[in-house]
């Protein structure tokens, strides 16, 4: 059994290193998004080394004779050279997480609020005479059988047994602690204007896992909301999010003021930690537009979040210059952070200037 162990851990950490190898073309491909489960994501290891059998020769058996059809019978000549196969191994979403912080050198985040809806903890308080078996507390039950064999003088220290009676159980008390946990809520925000392609949407889709892996592992409870625009903005699922295809104009206003409608309604900063995340093109409608988002960003979504972030996806037709704006306006606010993505290439980078600041 210990061997299996062994044997068992040195795999993983063969899996974690080979995940941390190719961490960069993970990020980039969006191969993990899909999946995602709740503790576990399945991830594809190429070139693992696989060993074939050679066996000795076979000259009769059950089976033996010619097959029908052309090629019959032909194979590849065994080998025991190791073969390159596709394995799909599971590692948890914590691990990930732990590999995604060491490979990007990320800061632990300090929650700053906690969410009024508690979690229910057993804490033990004290020792009494009665309780389930479960909760025996095998070293005062001890003690107090040998107190009693010393005090009616039957212990014999040349034969040190002590076998406790009924009177000598002692059992742990409890009592049920609401301990506060600590919460975060994720706002994703994604122009799906026309001039957002397929391309750029898979570059937000793969950075979106990677920071929603990495704030779950940071804290115990993490709501997520996703809202798409284009000239207005609206609520939509996880899926939708992700596989929507809409063109049209670009108001991003629209789209902060339902962020903050969201917020106000459901998640007072008093309790939870705010992380609204933007991507776009930087292809906004009007420079009156800019001016609103910079006022509502100044005004109202900077100061209850912990950080808001913006992150501009290169595209042959936006503009860019939203980000030019909010450099601008925000250039030493360390509660907002700014960052390109040129290519798929640059999740990587992208991320590390996102989550870098530990906020």
């Amino acid at each position: 059994m210990l061997n299996i162990d062994r044997d068992l851990g040195r795999f993983r950490d063969i899996v974690k290193g080979r995940v941390r190898k190719d961490l960069r073309k993970y990020m980039s491909s969006g191969e993990l998004v899909g999946r995602k489960g709740k503790d576990l994501v399945s991830i594809p290891l190429p070139q693992i080394g696989i060993p074939r059998l050679r066996y000795g020769d076979n000259k009769g058996g059950v089976g033996q004779g010619e097959g029908e059809g052309e090629g019959a019978g032909q194979g590849q000549e065994a080998g025991d050279a190791p073969g390159e196969h596709v394995l799909e191994v599971e590692i948890s979403v914590d691990e990930l997480a732990e590999i995604l912080g060491e490979e990007l050198e990320l800061p632990r985040i300090e929650p700053r609020g906690n969410q009024k809806a508690a979690a229910e903890k057993n804490k033990y308080t004290g020792i009494s005479t009665v309780g389930p078996e479960s909760l025996r507390h095998t070293k005062r039950t001890f003690k107090q059988a040998l107190k009693r064999s010393i005090a009616s003088g039957t212990y014999d220290p040349k034969r040190p047994y002590v076998v406790p009676i009924k009177d000598d159980r002692r059992y742990r008390t409890f009592e049920v602690e609401q301990k506060p946990r600590s919460a975060a809520v994720v706002v994703y925000m994604m122009d799906v204007s026309g001039s957002m392609g397929n391309e750029q949407k898979e570059i937000v889709r793969s950075e979106a896992f990677w920071i929603d892996t990495w704030l779950r592992h940071n804290y115990d409870d993490v709501d997520t909301r996703f809202i798409i625009h284009d000239a207005t903005a609206r609520e939509v699922d996880r899926d939708t999010f992700f596989r929507t295809r809409e063109s049209g104009g670009t108001l991003i206003s629209s789209a902060y003021k339902l962020c903050m409608q969201i917020l106000e309604d459901d998640y007072p900063p008093s309790d939870w930690n705010i992380y609204p995340f933007h991507f776009s093109d930087g292809d906004n409608w009007s420079q009156s537009d800019t001016k609103q988002c910079i006022e509502l960003l100044r005004d109202q979504m900077v100061p209850i979040s912990n950080q808001f972030s913006y992150a501009q996806v290169d595209s042959q037709y936006g503009s860019g210059q939203f980000i030019k704006d909010l450099k601008g306006a925000f250039d030493d606010e360390d509660a907002v952070c700014l960052s390109r993505i040129p290519n798929r290439e640059s999740i990587m980078d992208s991320i590390k200037e996102l989550l870098g600041r530990g906020r």
